[in-house]
């Protein structure tokens, strides 16, 4: 009975899916740490209304989460880089897939921090789930190569 195998990245490729594998796992872990930052400050920090914006300084912990914010865009770009040296099409789109919600994730927390409003705190919150499965796509996809590393 034949079985079918999932598509393998080309041998010859290992060192650089070995990195987009790498660099993926970094900003997953990224992500996750920006959820639980982003959670326990809509828990715990001041909400921001209409009338009173919230400065993204106020707090140490909306400061940290505005910080891991721009650190975790610099990832999502060298990722994007790092696919398209690869030149594999598949890690390419799950890179600028994950690049393009984590920049509306950002633009929404811009929105809420703004307004309040929590149409926009739940746009930041599925952006993030996006991304966060942009980067798992990317794991699956830069497994091991068959026959290397």
């Amino acid at each position: 009975m034949a079985t079918k195998s999932a598509p393998s990245i080309p041998t010859a490729l290992a060192p650089q899916t070995s990195r987009i594998r790498m660099a993926s796992f970094g900003a997953l872990t990224m992500l996750i740490i920006q959820f639980i930052l982003g959670t326990a400050y809509a828990v715990y920090g001041t909400a921001p209304t209409a009338t009173q914006p919230v400065g993204i300084w106020s707090t140490p912990l909306l400061a940290s989460h505005v910080i891991a914010g721009i650190l975790l865009i610099i990832a999502a770009v060298m990722l994007v880089v790092r696919a398209g040296q690869a030149r594999t099409t598949s890690l390419i789109v799950a890179a600028a897939i994950g690049l393009l919600a984590i920049l509306g994730a950002f633009g929404a927390g811009s929105a809420f921090d703004g307004t309040g409003n929590n149409g926009a705190s739940l746009v930041m919150a599925l952006l993030t789930a996006v991304a966060m499965l942009a980067y798992a796509v990317i794991l699956l996809i830069a497994g091991t190569p068959r026959g290397g590393a």
